[in-house]
């Protein structure tokens, strides 16, 4: 296959993933809308330059945009991806002998579900002093109707962001367990922007190797919500 063509297929499935646009891809790079339709199509010769203005619209590295891990093209985001509802997809959970703070989502977010969790998980927190309890974030499921691995929108992204300069930041520290590379990627991304990223960990592997080392980095044996699938 074509170098162009295949790159235009990957950038095509990132942004379907993110839920972005065509028009917010281009805004967010610098570039003309007309330009990356060009590019997903596979008929433009792509500088170097312009790569890199791509992976850091997309929240990746230049080195993951040519990486093995493949997805759907299929745009996320819409009307079915949200038929049950966010309080049916949120669970959480509080050990407070342990310290530990658990949460998970099942399927998407939209901004006003993050703005709800954060409400939420920080009227839990507050009972605690500043650096003292940890943050445990279930990614796994977050999939759309389709079964396929997503990641935050441009607006959850944002919401998160305010999330974790609110909860996070006063934590010991946050291990996440994520769905795929990409995620990896962008939560990276996320975390650097809100100043927590020395504070949060993302993982991401094998499930029971996944879940081992988020055991051994909060120090337990098990956890109530968040175990092997």
């Amino acid at each position: 296959m074509d170098i162009r063509t295949e790159f235009g297929k990957r950038v095509r499935e990132l942004r379907a993933r993110s839920g972005i646009s065509q028009e917010l891809l281009a805004d967010r790079a610098g570039l003309d809308r007309t330009y990356i339709s060009g590019v997903e199509r596979g008929e433009r010769n792509i500088s170097i330059l312009n790569i890199e203005k791509i992976a850091s619209a997309l929240s990746v590295s230049i080195e993951y945009l040519f990486s093995n891990e493949r997805f759907s093209s299929n745009l996320a985001y819409l009307k079915k991806d949200f038929e049950v509802p966010f309080l049916e997809r949120f669970k959480y959970h509080l050990d407070s002998s342990k310290k530990i703070l658990s949460f998970q989502v099942h399927g998407l977010l939209t901004g006003e579900n993050v703005d709800y969790m954060s409400s939420t998980l920080l009227s839990l927190a507050s009972n605690f002093s500043k650096g003292e309890l940890n943050i445990f974030v279930d990614h796994r499921d977050m999939k759309t109707s389709d079964g396929e691995p997503v990641v935050y929108s441009p607006e959850v992204a944002e919401k998160a962001i305010l999330f974790q300069q609110s909860v996070i930041t006063s934590s010991k520290q946050a291990v996440v367990l994520c769905n795929s590379e990409f995620m990896v990627h962008q939560m990276n991304y996320v975390t650097a922007i809100s100043g927590i990223r020395d504070k949060a960990t993302h993982l991401y592997g094998k499930d029971r190797d996944m879940i081992g080392k988020a055991y051994e980095m909060l120090d337990i044996n098990g956890n109530d919500l968040i175990k092997p699938l």
